[in-house]
């Protein structure tokens, strides 16, 4: 079993049940899975970044990206509807935990004047958004293997009603928020 899902199941679990007065361990709010996505706009003129984007991604998270392709089309970018632009992966079950082990323990302390994540992400749900800059703060990515240096959005999806309780459930397994 994941450190962070045991973790989960012997204290978190009673934390939030404590703080937040629920009935039954059902009502606690958990992790339902984290969403990775890489939008890679500038795809549509060279598909070899596309590539090396999926590459990245699917080294990051283990697990291979679907590419995500354009809604509609923009005269303006150049885009056409169903065109590839961008990849994302969904992650469930132990590979989202032992990605968010990763991120907490390893990836988040490795970013460059790292003085804690923004508390003002969260959707209004109990979903919680985070951009990274770079994917090399990755320790699996190496700098010479880079296609091109782009960014990424990690969506954390909860199973909580409120923001305040996914806030608490996110600094449960440790996620590292500004005082």
């Amino acid at each position: 079993m994941n450190r962070l899902k045991e973790k989960y199941t012997k204290e978190i679990v009673s934390d939030l049940i404590a703080k937040h007065n629920y009935k039954n361990k059902e009502e606690v709010p958990k992790l339902e899975k984290i969403v990775v996505n890489i939008g890679c706009g500038d795809a549509t003129g060279n598909s070899k970044l596309l590539e090396g984007a999926m590459k990245d991604l699917e080294i990051i998270t283990g697990q291979k990206p679907v590419a995500t392709k354009a809604k509609k089309s923009i005269a303006g970018f150049k885009l056409r509807q169903g065109q590839a632009i961008g990849c994302k992966v969904t992650l469930r079950g132990e590979n989202m935990y032992n990605f968010l082990d990763k991120l907490i323990s390893i990836t988040l302390p490795r970013v460059r004047d790292f003085r804690g994540i923004s508390n003002k992400a969260f959707d209004g749900r109990g979903n919680y958004t985070l951009g990274l800059t770079e994917q090399l703060i990755f320790p699996e990515i190496e700098y010479d293997n880079v296609v091109k240096v782009r960014g990424m959005d990690i969506v954390f999806v909860t199973t909580a009603k409120t923001d305040e309780e996914a806030r608490d459930l996110l600094k449960g397994f440790g996620m590292p928020f500004k005082k």
